[in-house]
């Protein structure tokens, strides 16, 4: 694992946040936000998440992030990969189930540190918080 991608200094943006507590999106959220991380909830279906602000897409955000969380569909983390190239956001973790050949290689071709095949919650969070 990358110890550059969890520095409390990074803006985190989790692609895909759920209004369910009982979905990956909630908890790495929650997870991330309880940790004391700047983190912002995207998800063009709501409004709020937990009270906070819910942003529709990247551009949206009101700074950039250094980091993004993917947790969607393969076919969303495609087109999310190319908005974080032309947005110029740099580090990508693809929760399983949310990667794809096509957006690994394309962040590979483009110079975009990328996770995947690796949990968040579990694989990142459990040793930076000590759950």
């Amino acid at each position: 694992m990358k110890p550059d991608f969890l520095s409390k200094a990074n803006r985190i943006a989790v692609v895909g946040v759920s209004s369910s507590k009982k979905k990956w999106g909630w908890k790495i959220y929650e997870k991330l936000k309880s940790a004391g991380f700047r983190v912002y909830p995207l998800n063009p279906k709501h409004k709020k998440i937990a009270g906070d602000v819910c942003y529709p897409d990247l551009k949206s955000l009101p700074e950039s992030p250094d980091v993004v969380i993917t947790v969607v569909p393969p076919d969303v983390t495609e087109k999310i990969v190319k908005q974080c190239k032309n947005l110029g956001i740099g580090k990508i973790w693809m929760q399983p189930g949310s990667e794809s050949k096509k957006a690994i290689k394309f962040c590979k071709n483009n110079n975009i540190e990328v996770i995947y095949n690796s949990c968040f919650a579990v694989n990142a969070l459990e040793d930076k918080t000590g759950d």
